[in-house]
């Protein structure tokens, strides 16, 4: 075989080799390279993006409970604070009265309300019971909220200055017998239960005094903060 037939295969693999390596090294087109760097890209300044402002959802509460405090021995009461009808709930979804300016003014019990909790709802003195001269609230009774300042206010459980062993059970008793009279508007009644059992269980004669005058007067709005 001649020299020039010995070269020729090795010739030819150089020849594929640097098709190959050719092949490797290609560049990407210019229309491929544009279409690939011409996308633009978003910049968001957050100086001027619009956030939005998330509601509360916090629910509406008492700033502070307002309170009854009572002068004088606790025969004059006053609230001091302001009560809001923060909206029905569980265990308080009675019925409420305002007046002009929308102060709660009553309320009415309903079935299964619980007194602590129509308190929170009126951001209202917690011992609403007695302030209406019972020991617990019930369906159906009507709870005046704000005791007038100018007008006597008897204690439910006993008198203030009651000495051991008062009879704390007949007392209660008469007490509510002439808030019954009174939400039935029977002033005799209750003229009767004073002049007859509960008069007799004062010792201090300002209020002996003072509840008379109102007894006598037989105005129903004055007798329902003494007894109901």
């Amino acid at each position: 075989m001649s020299g020039t037939h010995k070269l020729a295969p090795v010739l030819a693999a150089l020849a594929l080799a640097a098709a190959a390596l050719a092949g490797c090294t290609a560049t990407v087109p210019a229309a491929d390279q544009t279409s690939k760097s011409s996308a633009p890209t978003a910049v968001v300044d957050p100086s001027t993006e619009a956030m939005p402002t998330p509601e509360s959802t916090e629910p509406e509460s008492c700033s502070g409970m307002s309170e009854v405090y009572g002068d004088g021995g606790g025969l004059y009461l006053e609230r001091q604070g302001t009560l809001r009808d923060l909206g029905p709930r569980e265990f308080a979804r009675g019925e409420v009265t305002v007046d002009e300016n929308g102060i709660p003014v009553t309320y009415t019990v309903q079935p299964g309300d619980v007194e602590a909790v129509v308190a929170e709802r009126l951001c209202a003195y917690p011992t609403l019971a007695s302030m209406n001269h019972r020991r617990d609230i019930h369906p159906g009774q009507v709870l005046w909220l704000t005791p007038d300042p100018d007008l006597p206010w008897v204690p439910y459980y006993n008198p203030w200055d009651a000495p051991a062993g008062f009879p704390q059970i007949p007392y209660q008793q008469a007490i509510e017998s002439a808030g019954t009279a009174v939400d039935a508007g029977d002033v005799d009644t209750v003229r009767k239960i004073w002049n007859r059992t509960l008069k007799a269980m004062f010792t201090s004669q300002e209020t002996v005094a003072a509840v008379q005058k109102v007894v006598d007067s037989g105005d129903l709005n004055a007798l329902r903060q003494l007894f109901s």
